[in-house]
């Protein structure tokens, strides 16, 4: 734990030194934010802020991962598998992300990279991953940790499946809560401590260093995305952050309780799901005043601080929650 918290630190400040180049690079390549035409009218000001910066996140993990890990990537299969795996899913998604986010830059403005081509890319590369945990990370066998029994469940072939659905809903829901200033980085961070806090108790030492690494590198992009955010993350970083952590979920085996752990970016998927069903049900009706969530609360009176302070206090406790749920 010493070694982990001593990487985010450096982590931190290494993103915090990069953040401002970067910002200026993305205000050059015009890499800048598209509002929504039906959005809250208070975010227009925000039009043109740089909207690549989860770039800073996922680089510097990247870097400081493989530098820490280098020999032993070369040493031993084992640490390889534990590291590699979500180090792989965080760039693959990041990749993803970023040709999502230059697609509504440059070719489909304020839209991006179409739904359907997104997901299927999704699934692909959740498909491929959830196959390397199945036979090389869980020895053969698909475990799950549920509360309160005292021991691992193998639940076979089914894991392949279920894995799929936590990676590619954790990436989309932690996409879908990026939506306003810091809200989208505290809440994947707090999850990462959850995470990290899970993976120590069970002395998976470089899960531990692996997830603060990720935690202080965002805290590093959150130094730039404070109100009034000097960049946005983007797909580029909002799918790798969910994608990593639900890769993480299943590596500790404690997936069944990560929707109390991500409550926040569960709440707000579901909302924009019930608004579009509700909306076709009743032939144009709105369950909402908007969706996502965030956006609902905005429109009713909130101020964009009080719901990004409030939201980020519930990610705190559901993530208590999640942690004590992983030790009955």
């Amino acid at each position: 734990m010493g070694l982990a918290l001593t990487l985010a630190g450096a982590t931190f400040l290494l993103a915090v030194i990069w953040g401002a180049p970067l910002i200026e690079l993305m205000r050059r390549l015009r890499l800048g934010k598209n509002i929504r035409i039906d959005g809250p009218a208070t975010h227009a000001a925000k039009m043109g802020t740089p909207a690549m910066g989860g770039i800073l996140i996922v680089a510097w993990t990247v870097l400081v991962s493989l530098v820490v890990n280098v020999v032993q990537f070369v040493q031993a299969l084992e640490i390889a598998e534990s590291v590699v795996i979500p180090l792989g899913v965080l760039v693959a998604y990041s990749i993803l992300g970023g040709i999502d986010d230059y697609q509504g830059f440059r070719l489909r403005p304020g839209e991006g990279m179409r739904a359907r081509v997104k997901l299927a890319v999704q699934l692909v590369i959740a498909l491929i991953a959830a196959v390397l945990l199945y036979w090389q990370v869980n020895d053969r066998h698909g475990w799950v940790a549920v509360p309160t029994v005292p021991v691992l469940i193998d639940i076979g072939l089914l894991y392949i499946p279920a894995a799929v659905i936590v990676i590619t809903g954790s990436a989309n829901a932690v996409n879908l809560t990026d939506g306003l200033d810091g809200l989208a980085g505290l809440i994947a961070a707090t999850a990462f401590v959850a995470y990290g806090i899970i993976a120590f108790l069970q002395d998976q030492q470089f899960l531990v260093v692996f997830s603060f690494i990720v935690i202080g590198a965002t805290f590093g992009f959150l130094w730039y995305n404070a109100k009034p955010a000097q960049m946005f993350m983007g797909d580029v970083g909002a799918q790798a952050l969910g994608a990593a952590l639900g890769v993480l979920a299943l590596m500790t085996n404690q997936w069944l309780i990560f929707p109390v752990i991500i409550a926040i970016p569960v709440a707000t998927e579901l909302s924009t799901t019930l608004q579009v069903l509700y909306f076709r049900a009743t032939g144009g009706k709105r369950l909402f005043k908007m969706a996502p969530l965030h956006h609902h609360f905005e429109l009713i009176g909130w101020s964009e601080t009080q719901i990004v302070q409030r939201w980020w206090l519930i990610a705190m406790l559901t993530a208590m929650i999640g942690i004590a749920l992983a030790l009955v």
